[in-house]
């Protein structure tokens, strides 16, 4: 009876696909408890935001968005410069044209070192200017200076140096020691450039600033040595100018304040380098009393310091000065002691140069045959250092001095007329060698006996 109520029902061979199993119901459970990383990545990402700042990094170039951040921070002094530097080369650039070396440099905008640094300072220079503090306006744009040092970058360094010049005047409590200091740096790249007037100008405001004062460098130089030995630099750079155009009285007055200048510095070496250019100058201008008394003080000079190649050179230049005075044996006397003090000092290549001033100064007396010696010296000499000018030099000067050592000789010769003169003469062709010298004593005693 009890089957007729619940019937038996038969095993089903497959599950219900309706039917949830308990193994299919236990792993789903399972699934649900892993978590799903994938989608969690990607609903981070898609949850993640950025603010209108980091687009600008990525949307706008490096100079773009330094310009914006200096306008957001207050800096609109800093942005006008940074815009006006960069539009600056720009024109420049269109200026020269495509042919230029400046057309294929890099634009400030394509090196970002040089973008943030100006960013930098410029805003730190508006800042402490804003603050009255012009000794950190000064050193900003004397930082940025000497970070532009690279030769196409010249212009920026002058830029920021006379800004820098700018802000040191400002400051009163230096005595004006970054002034100075600041005209110092400019006249330095004027002397770069070629500026010779305005370097001039800027030395001489260091040279004044710096006279009553002790100020010195890291190294122990004073500012007023280096204001000094600076000047004297310059002053004979002009001089020169003058002298490549035959203005000896300019260049003289210019040679005389470098040689003021270096006694003021105290350094003997540059003292006597000055004495000497100012007694070539008197050379050059033929005023050879005065040209001497020049070189006299260079001689005392560089005996004094013990300078065996400056005294030298003294003792040659005097030399010149006596020879233009027909004073040819003391010129002589001094051009020996100029061959004795290379000599004792081996000087080889002043050595073979006096060689061939002594030689010069003998053929122009007619002296041939000292002349001749002494060049063949200087030819020897000059072998042995392998100096190929020199040698060409010595060379034509043993061929010159020799010439007209035979040339007597070769004229008697031919005005005699005889058959062994003839034969001489026509030996001589064949082997050239040196026999005039020889036959010239016997005919001159033959004439003679007759």
């Amino acid at each position: 009876m009890a089957s007729a109520v619940f019937p038996r029902q038969k095993p089903r061979f497959l599950p219900d696909i309706n039917e949830k199993s308990s193994v299919k119901a236990s792993l789903h459970g399972k699934e649900m408890k892993k978590p799903n990383r994938g989608s969690a990545e990607r609903e981070r990402i898609q949850t993640t935001t950025m603010n209108a700042d980091e687009i600008a990094q990525f949307r706008y170039s490096l100079h773009q968005n330094l310009c914006v951040s200096m306008l957001q921070e207050g800096f609109h002094g800093s942005f006008k410069k940074f815009s006006s530097l960069l539009q600056r080369w720009k024109d420049e650039r269109l200026a020269a044209g495509p042919d230029s070396e400046l057309w294929l440099q890099r634009s400030l905008e394509e090196q970002p070192d040089k973008l943030e640094m100006l960013r930098e300072h410029l805003t730190r220079a508006e800042a402490a200017q804003r603050a009255d503090q012009f000794v950190e306006v000064y050193e900003s744009h004397l930082a940025l200076a000497k970070f532009f040092s690279e030769p196409e970058d010249m212009w920026l360094r002058h830029h920021f140096y006379k800004l820098g010049l700018k802000a040191a005047r400002k400051v009163k409590t230096d005595s004006s020691r970054r002034e100075a200091e600041a005209s110092e740096h400019l006249a330095h790249l004027y002397l770069e450039r070629g500026d010779l007037e305005l370097a001039q100008e800027h030395f001489e405001m260091f040279h004044h600033l710096a006279v009553g004062q002790s100020w010195q460098d890291e190294s122990g130089h004073t500012h007023l040595s280096r204001a000094c030995e600076s000047l004297c630099r310059v002053y004979t750079l002009l001089a020169q100018r003058q002298l490549q155009c035959g203005e000896y009285r300019a260049a003289i007055q210019l040679l005389n304040q470098a040689y003021e200048m270096a006694k003021e510095a105290g350094d003997k070496t540059l003292e006597g380098e000055a004495v000497y250019r100012v007694g070539l100058a008197y050379q050059s201008m033929g005023s050879q009393t005065t040209a001497k008394q020049f070189l006299n003080m260079f001689m005392e000079i560089s005996t004094a310091l013990g300078d065996m190649e400056s005294l030298g050179k003294a003792y040659k230049a005097i030399a010149k000065s006596l020879e233009s005075e027909d004073k040819i044996s003391d010129a002589i006397e001094h051009l020996q002691k100029y061959l004795e003090v290379c000599q004792e000092n081996n000087q080889h290549e002043n050595r073979q140069d006096a060689y061939m001033c002594l030689g010069s100064i003998h053929i122009s007396r007619a002296q041939y045959e000292r002349g001749c010696e002494y060049f063949t010296q200087a030819f020897e000499m000059a072998c042995s250092l392998d100096s190929n000018p020199c040698i060409e030099k010595a060379q034509l000067c043993v061929g010159i001095a020799r010439a007209h050592s035979m040339l007597r000789v070769y004229t008697s010769h031919l005005q005699i007329n005889k058959p062994p003169n003839v034969s001489t003469l026509i030996s001589w062709k064949e082997t050239k060698e040196d026999k005039f010298h020889e036959t010239l004593c016997e005919f001159a005693g033959s004439t003679h006996c007759s």
